[in-house]
């Protein structure tokens, strides 16, 4: 292992001592080459940070419908239990009770659909963004 490493260091020596030995206008088109890089990279980053950025508001602002979507689930389905009690005692009222059940799963699979309907903007948000990094690699 420590041959290995002497090997490399000896390359890296290598490498040093031919870009010591180029002309200077080499230099200055390696050091042009290597500013033009990080200037990229540079780019890049900033990038990312606006979409994780946004990303993060996004996020935050559907955590936010979430809860106050599952806040009305809760509301309503207080309000059905209260009908149900009020309705107990009338068998004849059986069937508004099950409207209501029926409205209160519907409501519960909308807050389902909307889970998997962020679920599938995360994906193509995150798609989005492999996309976008293979066009600046390109």
């Amino acid at each position: 292992e420590v041959q290995k490493l002497n090997q490399q260091l000896e390359e890296k020596n290598g490498e040093i001592q031919q870009m010591i030995n180029q002309p200077p206008y080499e230099k200055e088109r390696e050091i042009l080459r290597l500013q033009k890089t990080l200037a990229e990279r540079e780019k890049a980053q900033a990038t990312r940070d606006v979409l994780c950025r946004s990303l993060t508001d996004e996020t935050h602002q559907l955590q936010r419908k979430l809860a106050s979507t599952a806040e009305m689930c809760q509301h309503l389905a207080k309000c059905l239990e209260e009908k149900q009690r009020k309705e107990k005692g009338n068998s004849d009222d059986q069937i508004p009770t099950e409207r209501s059940n029926q409205v209160f799963l519907q409501l519960l699979c909308l807050l389902d659909n909307e889970t998997s309907l962020q679920a599938l903007i995360c994906n193509l948000q995150e798609e989005n963004r492999m996309l976008k990094q293979k066009v600046a690699h390109v």
